[in-house]
This record gives structure tokens, sequence and C-alpha cells, in this order.
């Protein structure tokens, strides 16, 4: 299978570095207006994650400059869209259009609207179009996943998702809430999808924090308030430019244990109600490696993208811009009607 990545910064790379990994997809063609990033050198890019940059081999590969030749290019199957948010809607309308199975990472879109557009096109055309919420490919998010669908734990009780990082200071177009939906907006959709994917939508959503983008602090706190589990908070944001380290987090409490995960550990502690203390075994595979093995396994066989269907990630972009409403309401509880 031939897929294409669209843009070359940090999820460019980290797109790259997955696709290495997986049997049958080959890198067809990449798409970007910097020349040194187009000879493969991307050693300069930096992120919240990861390594440092890394130099590719693209002796074999396409090099496009313009987005529209790119498409019309009928040997690409696939579309890995890792542009900015704002190009994110209009880029995967068109790959859609051209007859392209298309993933687009996070968020979907800036709007609700437009990701719900994403969602029709891509049944009209009758193409694969899928979200890059990676979170549901992390092990430790994955491993969380399966035990509560299990249901040997019982009911969920209470949840906590935080997630924290820098401003970022590798990307300007992050900076700006017009081009990327904002820090909250782009950092914590990661949290808010999980919560969708776990308890499904909520009925009502609160929240408080502080915006203050030009000194890089953009910080929530939020309440999911659903009929059976009183208690899903999902918190963080960004603290300040270069210095703050990223982190994850979340704890989860059942009737039969409490799960504890740190990205700074990186394994699940289980809390048993027993009094037992033990931990969750952990998939071995790459997030990432994951995520788009799993995108190419759909195309190829036709299925559609169960394990992360558009149209949930449509309804996190729609939640967590109610949520960054419901700050701005500064604790009033807002009915969630998505």
């Amino acid at each position: 299978m031939r897929i294409a990545v669209v843009g070359l910064g940090f999820m460019g790379s980290m797109h790259l570095k997955a696709l290495r990994g997986i049997p049958g997809a080959t890198l067809a063609a990449v798409y970007s207006q910097d020349e040194k990033k187009l000879t493969g050198d991307l050693s300069a890019i930096q992120g919240n994650l990861g390594g440092p940059g890394e130099t590719f081999n693209f002796s074999s590969v396409t090099k496009y400059r313009d987005i529209p030749a790119l498409l019309a290019d009928s040997s690409i199957d696939a579309v890995d869209i890792c542009l900015p948010t704002n190009l994110h809607s209009e880029t995967a309308l068109a790959a859609l259009r051209a007859g392209k199975h298309v993933l687009v990472e996070k968020p979907l879109a800036l709007t609700g609207a437009l990701a719900d557009e994403m969602v029709a096109e891509a049944n009209r055309c009758g193409k694969l179009l899928m979200g890059a919420q990676v979170l549901r490919f992390i092990p430790a998010y994955r491993a969380l996943a399966a035990s509560l669908v299990s249901g040997e734990f019982g009911q969920v009780r209470a949840a906590l998702f935080r997630r924290r990082c820098a401003a970022p200071a590798w990307s300007k177009w992050l900076g700006d809430a017009t081009l990327s939906g904002g820090g909250v907006f782009d950092l914590l959709i990661h949290d808010v999808d999980m919560c969708v994917k776990l308890f499904g939508v909520p009925q009502a959503v609160s929240a408080t924090g502080f915006e203050d983008t030009p000194n890089g602090v953009d910080a929530i706190t939020a309440a999911f308030h659903y009929r059976d589990i009183p208690s899903v908070i999902v918190t963080g944001g960004w603290h300040h430019r270069k210095s703050y380290p990223f982190s994850m987090e979340y704890t989860v409490v059942t009737d039969g244990g409490t799960f504890e995960y740190s990205s700074a550990t990186n394994g699940v502690n289980l809390y048993l109600a027993s009094g037992e203390t033990g931990s969750l075994p952990l998939p071995g595979q790459d997030g990432f490696e994951a995520e788009l093995a799993y995108f190419v396994d759909c195309c190829r066989t036709g299925r559609k993208a169960d394990l992360c269907p558009p149209e949930e990630s449509a309804a996190a972009v729609k939640l967590t811009l109610l949520m960054l409403e419901a700050r701005r309401m500064n604790g009033e509880k807002l009915a969630c009607r998505i």
C-alpha cells in the first residue's frame, strides 16, 4: 500500500518513523514547502515527546511542493495528513474526492461542522477516514480500555485524565489559536477522546481555568457530568514555555480497584479492592506504529476503523470546544448536545 505523508513537521516525522515498521506499507511521496525537509533532513524538528529529529532516506520517494499535484498521483493509495490543524479539513476533503484513503492528525478539524463534513464526504466517496487519535493505541491506555470493557472490575466511579506540557516553542502556528485551536484544544483533545471512547458523550460539561497565551499559559480543569459516573475530570494544558516537562497520566477508580498511570514511570499500577496490588500487562507495540498499522490494515481489508471511528473523533472536537466554552462561563454547567 502506497502512502503519502503530507506535512513534515513534528507529527509528520513521528508518522515517518512509524511507517518504517509496518509490513506492506510503502512511503511513496511526501509534501512540504521546505526544501531542506524534502531532502529528508528533519534533524532540526522538535516536539513535546520522542527523541531528536532524524534524517530520512527520500531517494526513492516522490517529493511534492503542491498538494493538488500529489492528489492527482494515481499511484498513491492513501494520504497521511500531518499539516497544521487549520488545513486538516480542506486537505482531507480534497484527498477523499481524489479517491484516497485519509489518515488525519488530531484534531480532526477546528469546528464540529467541518469534522461532520469530513465524515459525510468519506461515506459519500466510499473511502476510509480515520482521525489519528493516537492515545487509543498507546499501550497504557489500550490496557485500561480492555480492562474496563471486560467488566471484570465493575462500575467506574471516578476518573481523572491529566496532560501537561510547556507552551510550544518549536512550532509558531501552535501558538496561534486561529490555526491550532489553542493549547487546551490541541493538547487535551487526546483525553477528551478517551472519555468519549470509554464513557461516551456526557450529559453536561463544566470547567474553570486560566488563559494567557502570550505568556504561554492555557490551563483548564473540566468536569464531564455522566448519569452513571459520579466524577470524570479532564485537566492540564500549557504551563509556560520551554522548561515545563511533558507528562500524561490517569487515575480510574472502579468497584474492583483503582488503575493509575503516569508517563514518568510508564507502567499501569492496579490497586485492588481486596488490598492486593499489581500491574496491567501492556502491549509491546509503539502507539504510533500501532495506529498506522491499524489504518493500513483497514484500508487493505475494507474494514471500518471501529477502534478509532471518525464519528467519535468528530464528537471529541465538539466536546473539547464545549469544554472551552464552559471555561469561559467559569464553572457554569452546560448541556452537551452533540
